[in-house]
């Protein structure tokens, strides 16, 4: 299940659009961030997708969506990816996330606001970034058509898994990893103004890498034995 998130929209019809192009692709799970007042422009926009607009759902906060909905998988969006030293911006293909994404998993796909997107501590609470590659000269896309783009690949391309075959790692299953991780690196000293970066960097390879929950209990597993050697050393 996708649920789409919309941070802090500031245009009404921005909104109706979104709601639209969601329901051009079968998607029917809004969320709006602090938005602005809708009223009829964004029910003109919207069109025949008014049930997906007058179904959506408030929340004051990301942090707050993500704690109520309980979602596998965050999955930030930017207009501007990163090099290798900005972590928060290193970012996939909306193919690479089609390919890659678990169509059972409850994923959240979080858009920021038309003129600055997503924060950088905003990026960090996501597992994986997507960007659109497009021309240098003007790539910055409006934020319906970017959704439309993400939303057409996630559309074309995910399909269901064989029942049985594999299960995708959850959202507490990384966050326990990283609980480890946190630990360890107290045990060890490391540099205080390294730590969140190497915890953002391991957070963001589980998320590129979809790990299964077999991996993810390995993982966590050996993990635990560093811990508890670190400790008892």
């Amino acid at each position: 299940m996708i649920l789409v998130v919309f941070v802090e929209p500031e245009a009404p019809g921005n909104v109706g659009f979104m709601a639209r192009v969601m329901k051009n692709f079968g998607l029917q799970k809004l969320f709006l961030i602090k938005p602005c007042a809708l009223g009829e422009e964004a029910q003109y926009h919207a069109m025949h997708a008014q049930n997906v607009l007058q179904d959506s759902v408030t929340y004051p906060s990301i942090g707050q969506f993500l704690e109520n909905e309980q979602v596998d998988f965050v999955v930030g969006t930017t207009g501007t990816a990163g090099g290798s030293y900005n972590v928060p911006r290193i970012a996939i293909t909306p193919e690479k996330l089609a390919e890659s994404i678990d169509p059972d998993a409850k994923v959240a796909l979080i858009f920021g606001r038309e003129g600055d997107g997503l924060s950088n501590q905003e990026l960090e609470l996501c597992d994986v970034v997507v960007a659109i590659p497009t021309s240098e000269d003007y790539p910055i896309m409006n934020i319906s058509h970017a959704a439309s783009v993400i939303f057409y690949e996630l559309f074309k391309k995910v399909k269901p898994y064989p029942r049985g075959e594999v299960r995708e790692s959850s959202r507490q299953e990384r966050e326990d990893i990283l609980a480890y991780l946190d630990q360890i690196l107290e045990e060890l000293d490391y540099p205080s103004h390294k730590h969140q970066k190497a915890l953002t960097i391991f957070g963001r390879i589980m998320g590129r890498a979809f790990i299964t929950g077999r991996e993810a209990h390995t993982t966590k597993g050996v993990f635990r034995k560093i811990r508890d050697r670190l400790i008892k050393d």
